[in-house]
């Protein structure tokens, strides 16, 4: 009787241990000298974008309604203009009308 106890105990102790260590997060120790990178993308502090500095895909990715072929028209406009004066000037882009503009003004600024 005394056996059949101790091997319970000894059964119950093995299994918590066994289901702790699958329950029990994988810590990964990589160790490693280089520092990370992150990958920024041309916003300001104040978590707007730069329509002078923006690439098309952060255009596509950050503006609402603005797809592949108008952050290119966005990029090219730019190229071939200069510099955006002003955030309105957007709509000197072939494909963007105002309301695409209201949409995305207060995630835009000209620096």
């Amino acid at each position: 009787m005394r056996t059949g106890y101790f091997y319970s105990l000894v059964f119950a102790l093995l299994t918590s241990g066994s289901i702790a260590a699958v329950a029990a997060p994988a810590v990964k120790s990589e160790v490693s000298g280089s520092p990370m990178v992150m990958e920024v993308s041309p916003q300001s502090q104040s978590g707007k974008i730069n329509l002078n500095a923006a690439d098309a895909s952060t255009l596509q990715r950050e503006l609402a309604g603005i797809g592949a072929a108008k952050a290119n028209a966005i990029v090219a406009y730019r190229e071939t203009n200069g510099p955006f004066a002003s955030v309105d000037e957007l709509l000197e882009v072939k494909g963007i009308g105002k309301a695409i503009l209201d949409r995305n003004r207060e995630k835009l600024e000209v620096n």
